[in-house]
């Protein structure tokens, strides 16, 4: 599968919804007895990670090649 610019604006725009899943999901107040399985500021801290490099790419996919290769 290529990475060209349709699937790296899908995958930008799943992780933006992701992250703001787990934003509304992290502002939850925890319930005392109740286990929390997913800590949402890691998933959020994931998220924004993707999203960086998902962007570095897109500068990559625009300017037509690679940041620092001259040649």
């Amino acid at each position: 599968m290529e990475l060209n610019l349709p699937v790296t604006l899908i995958i930008v725009a799943l992780t933006m919804g992701l992250f703001g899943f787990a934003t509304i999901r992290a502002k939850k107040p925890a319930e005392p007895l109740k286990v929390r399985f997913i800590n949402y500021h890691v998933v959020q801290l994931v998220c924004i990670v993707v999203i960086l490099l998902m962007a570095a790419h897109l500068m990559t996919l625009v300017a037509g090649n690679a940041p620092g290769n001259r040649f």
